[in-house]
């Protein structure tokens, strides 16, 4: 079964956000910056930035699930595959990139 899109993510995204988007790369390495906590909820998952303050609510077990396989996949678009986010379908990848996209722009997450 496809995991489904990340909660939260409209299907259109704001042009504003499109810039985070295309900045983001699947096929880069990323992984969860050193000092972001992440906290799992029954709704997914929060993530805490001991040094910016920012906290960030990950609504998507799925999410979740790419989140912590980005440490051991050696590119984001693996990390979907490992996690079961089909991310060769265009309309599931836009709305990752999307979100991965915004957690780069927070340093939730950053390139290895």
């Amino acid at each position: 079964m496809p995991a489904a899109a990340p909660a939260g993510v409209g299907e259109e995204a704001p042009a504003e956000a499109n810039d985070s988007a295309a900045a983001f790369s699947l096929d880069t390495g990323w992984r969860l910056h050193p000092q972001v906590a992440v906290r799992p909820e029954p709704f997914g998952a929060l993530l805490y930035h001991f040094h910016t303050r920012k906290l960030s609510f990950l609504k998507s077990p799925a999410m979740v699930a790419v989140i912590k396989a980005l440490d051991t996949q050696p590119t984001a678009r693996a990390a979907c595959l490992e996690a079961g986010v089909d991310i060769n379908e265009p309309q599931v990848a836009r709305l990752y990139v999307h979100a991965l996209g915004r957690l780069a722009e927070t340093k939730m997450i950053v390139p290895r």
